[in-house]
């Protein structure tokens, strides 16, 4: 092979992986993957959260629910966040908030039939008994550019992402707003 066709070479392959990284990194996936042995990953095609509803005007494949069923003070600090997101030029979709144990319990299954085990379906959904959202204290916020603004600037609101493979999830304490948020978990299980 001559030189100048190897720099030929060397040079077409090098602009397209450039090309392919660009548009990797210009298109928002609903979620990325980091595989490691052992840990719960995002999964591509399962983003929790009702199928039907107002379409988040900013993504329409998540819908923006109203924040019913929070829990009062939760539903306070909600408010707060969504005022200091609107006040940043953010728009936060609802993409799933509070569910009834009923809900809970349908995805739980859901994701049992999935994943093939409770064990491996509870790093992504936890059973109605263990979930925040049942609890009324946890919301997911789509799209994942806004989640990045909650995770971001909503701590010293009381609201932190909790799961490592869930980047939409977060969780209200009071306590976060002074003591900071909590180390993330890998998944829902700790696992």
């Amino acid at each position: 092979m001559s030189g100048r066709l190897l720099i030929s070479v060397v040079v077409a392959v090098t602009l397209a992986v450039a090309a392919l990284v660009g548009l990797a990194t210009a298109v928002e996936t609903p979620l990325t993957v980091d595989r490691a042995a052992g840990r719960a990953e995002f999964v591509v095609d399962y983003v929790p959260g009702p199928t039907t509803g107002p379409q988040c005007s900013l993504d329409q494949r998540y819908v923006d629910e109203q924040p019913e069923g929070l829990r009062p003070d939760v539903l306070e600090a909600w408010n707060r966040l969504r005022s200091a997101a609107e006040a940043a030029g953010v728009k936060l979709c609802v993409n799933d908030g509070k569910r009834s144990a009923g809900q809970q319990q349908h995805e739980f299954d859901d994701a049992v039939r999935r994943f093939g085990t409770p064990e491996l379906a509870g790093r992504y959904v936890l059973p109605p008994d263990k979930s925040m959202h049942v609890k009324g204290i946890a919301v997911d916020i789509q799209p994942l550019a806004s989640a990045a603004w909650v995770e971001r600037n909503g701590g010293k609101l009381g609201w932190c992402r909790r799961y490592d493979n869930e980047k939409w999830h977060f969780e209200y304490d009071a306590s976060y707003a002074t003591a900071g948020c909590p180390a993330l978990l890998p998944s829902a299980t700790g696992q």
